[in-house]
């Protein structure tokens, strides 16, 4: 039953250490096969589930206004019969739904989606999270994304904003707070293949 939620902040290598961690512990790794779930569930077109995911109510607001007109065309029905399209709310069920599904499984490793939060009471699940000083971080993103600096500037405003806005207004909460998990590790200063070894071990000591 190994469960294993991973929070990464942009530059630190969740994309990297998440399916290397997955092939070494033989679990399935979980991240854009959740908007997709997201999608089936709620009978909308997967780009709108991408869009809707770990995003802000800003962007779910003018998405939905953009997309009301089009509404009957989408089969969501609020499950009564309404025909209205999936409200931020909606979304965040579903979202929240498939991880349970997941986790109920086991033997997964989570992506993101404010996993450590939603899945908090979960036994046995390990919640990890990888960090890093901001110039540490965009270095590593450089090397990992081979973009130069005002790329991964850019990326990291974006990727970092957007996560920690999607935690804050479904969950009130920070994910950057320690308290959610059990393994905090700067995978700046500790290379990415050792941060997949502290991890399994981890794993296996949790599940004990």
């Amino acid at each position: 039953m190994t469960v294993i939620t991973l929070s990464a902040s942009y530059g630190s290598g969740g994309s990297q250490v998440g399916p290397a961690l997955a092939e070494r512990l033989d679990l399935a790794f979980v991240d854009r096969a959740i908007p997709t779930a997201v999608a089936e569930r709620l009978a909308v077109p997967l780009h709108d589930a991408v869009e809707h995911d770990e995003s802000v109510r800003t962007a779910l607001d003018r998405l939905l206004l953009r997309l009301a007109p089009l509404g009957s065309m989408y089969g969501w029905t609020g499950g009564e019969g309404t025909g209205d399209i999936p409200d931020e709310d909606a979304y965040r069920r579903a979202t929240e739904q498939v991880l349970h599904e997941h986790a109920a499984g086991g033997r997964t490793i989570i992506l993101g989606r404010g996993g450590a939060v939603v899945l908090a009471g979960h036994p046995g699940a390990l919640h990890v999270r990888l960090d890093g000083p901001r110039d540490a971080r965009l270095e590593q993103a450089m090397r990992l994304e081979h973009v130069d600096r005002e790329t991964a500037e850019r990326h990291m405003e974006q990727t970092d904003g957007a996560r920690q806005a999607y935690v804050r207004h479904f969950y009130r909460t920070d994910p950057r707070d320690p308290a959610h998990y059990h393994l905090v590790l700067d995978s700046t200063a500790i290379d990415l293949a050792t941060c997949v070894e502290l991890i399994a071990t981890a794993a296996a000591a949790r599940g004990a």
